[in-house]
């Protein structure tokens, strides 16, 4: 891959900091920075077509129309969706599982019921099922992690019972980068009826995603972190699940034929697409994937890998510098802790260097309670990162160990 050719891209890297530095962006696992082309195609249905979809027969509104049609179809591509219905337009990744939860869980939710989730989940796939259970009655069981950062699947099977109705994982940890077997854990739960959401937002920018290959029955994920606008995200789900829930939202676009006696809801997807969706960032949620489809997925997972690989070798050859997690399989998010330092001071003393890295506990509360930490220092890399930035990163956190030794 040309790295220097695709960073040019990316507009962002025109700029730099007060002091001068080139921005040296090391937080993809947050979000993923906009190329040119994203940006573009938002803007061009502002200035060139804006209108809502599906209620106008004037140009602009037919226009806006077969850009939305074509961006669901891309979607349904992108992750091998049997059909475009299956693919529901939501704000992102948390409100997509909190629409599943809501929506097909907690209706039929009862005491003598059980969710299971992973100790690694970000708290966008942690709270939700938590507060099912507890409004329930139902029990939240929860898969151990082993001390490299693995899950412990045989612990994972052994949870699994007649009274499971939810397996929610991760595909990836946003905090470790934990690669998870997928397979293992959608086939364990077929095997008592147990309905599966894999959370992908981590994933999408890391390997094809097939959800018939995966059989999973929901998989989410947001477009910021593929290159693409906040505010949009997607929300997989198998048809006849989708069609058996009522609409995730009430409104107009959603329905057939409303009388004072009863509303005919639409067909999917808009049954579950109310009011005037996020037009513009679905449009550049297509362009982002258009994006990474000319890149290729197996170059981009190449490249963040060698860099990531590369940045294990040197962290390893540092002295008070610790890697947290180290899994069999990860993506490329590794987190790490300087002795003596807080993470929040490392991040600091980085930024004023131009290099970004995010500091805290990374929306992963239970997670950091297991590693025995309030925080990590987390560095998640994508297609514009080059071993040079690693080696100022590391120089980097040369200096902030010996500033605070």
């Amino acid at each position: 891959m040309n790295v220097e050719a695709v960073k040019k891209q990316f507009p962002i890297f025109n700029k730099a900091n007060p002091a001068g530095n080139e921005l040296i962006y090391l937080d993809n696992a947050a979000t993923t920075q906009k190329p040119q082309v994203v940006i573009d195609a938002i803007a061009d249905y502002y200035a060139g077509y804006n209108s809502n979809v599906g209620r106008g027969s004037y140009w602009p509104a037919t226009a806006a129309t077969i850009a939305f049609k074509e961006a669901r179809n891309t979607v349904q591509d992108f992750i091998n969706a049997r059909t475009h219905k299956e693919c529901i337009f939501t704000s992102g990744t948390t409100d997509a599982i909190n629409k599943v939860a809501n929506n097909y869980l907690i209706p039929n939710l009862t005491s003598a019921d059980s969710v299971i989730v992973t100790e690694m989940e970000h708290h966008g796939n942690f709270v939700p099922w938590q507060q099912a259970c507890l409004s329930s009655g139902a029990k939240l069981k929860v898969i151990p992690l082993r001390d490299n950062g693995d899950l412990d699947y045989e612990a994972y099977e052994q949870l699994l019972d007649d009274s499971v109705r939810m397996v929610a994982v991760t595909a990836i940890s946003n905090a470790l980068g934990t690669k998870n077997d997928l397979k293992r854990i959608v086939e364990a739960a077929r095997a008592f009826n147990t309905a599966v959401l894999i959370d992908a937002a981590q994933l999408v920018t890391h390997e094809k995603i097939d959800v018939q290959q995966l059989d999973c029955d929901f998989l989410v994920f947001s477009g910021h972190k593929l290159f693409g606008p906040t505010g949009i995200g997607v929300l997989y789900g198998k048809e006849d699940l989708l069609e058996g829930i009522p609409p995730l939202s009430y409104g107009g676009g959603m329905v057939k034929q409303v009388t004072v006696e009863e509303t005919i809801f639409a067909d999917l997807p808009e049954k579950h697409e109310g009011g005037t969706s996020n037009i513009a960032g679905v449009i550049g949620l297509g362009a982002a994937i258009c994006f990474v489809n000319k890149l290729g997925l197996t170059a981009i997972h190449e490249h963040t890998k060698s860099l990531t690989d590369y940045t294990l070798v040197k962290l390893g050859d540092l002295d008070g510098v610790r890697i947290l997690g180290l899994p069999d399989e990860r993506a490329s998010v590794i987190s790490l802790a300087v002795e003596k330092v807080h993470p929040h001071d490392v991040a600091s003393f980085l930024s004023e260097r131009g290099i970004a890295i995010r500091a805290g506990h990374h929306c992963t509360h239970p997670l950091m309670k297991r590693l025995g930490v309030q925080g990590t220092c987390r560095v998640s890399f994508g297609i514009y990162n080059k071993p040079e930035e690693v080696d100022m990163l590391i120089e980097g956190l040369i200096e902030v160990r010996d500033f605070f030794a």
